[in-house]
């Protein structure tokens, strides 16, 4: 089947390839750590995203959190409100991420940034749950969480194998070196 649906693979890595070089990232007066994955799929992100901020609360920094809001309706930016934001609006992995630190639903990383960076809450850090793949927001510093059990699969990018890009595109987009 991987074979059978490699010419959609070459095509689908082509547009996210360029997708990922096609513009200069927005450089946040904040520092940003991301929590990312190379392939597609569950890998723990929003926990170790859990953990990340709760150390940095610990150490005595103010975080507030960067995510997509995937299944959720806004598209925001909007900071979550655990008391009246429901799954269906925002998401299901940002009310957990909320319950840790002030958490913002931002389809466009970019505008979510700046919407932190304005707040009068004086955040000291962005911690971006899964945005490896965004071009938009430079990062200072990302965690490429893998799968033990599944690592990089087949090595195929989507719809071929789990990949969300070929990963001689993803490993600099992580800091990594590669040879």
């Amino acid at each position: 089947m991987a074979r059978l649906l490699a010419p959609f693979s070459r095509l689908y890595a082509a547009s996210v390839t360029r997708r990922l070089a096609a513009r200069a990232p927005y450089r946040s007066r904040l520092p940003v750590i991301c929590v990312g994955n190379f392939t597609a799929g569950g890998t723990g992100k929003t926990p170790l995203t859990l953990l990340i901020a709760r150390l940095l609360i610990g150490k005595g920094q103010r975080p507030a959190i960067l995510t997509r809001g995937y299944g959720g309706r806004i598209s925001g930016p909007h900071f979550i409100d655990g008391t009246r934001d429901l799954a269906a609006d925002v998401g299901d992995e940002p009310l957990l991420l909320a319950q840790a630190a002030p958490t913002m639903v931002a389809r466009d990383r970019r505008a979510g940034a700046i919407a932190i960076e304005n707040d009068t809450r004086d955040f000291s850090v962005i911690v971006m749950d899964d945005g490896l793949q965004n071009p938009l927001l430079a990062k200072d510093l990302t965690f490429a969480v893998v799968d033990a059990m599944r690592g990089l699969g087949n090595g195929m990018v989507i719809p071929s194998g789990p990949l969300r890009a070929p990963l001689e595109v993803q490993l600099p987009l992580t800091g990594a070196i590669v040879l």
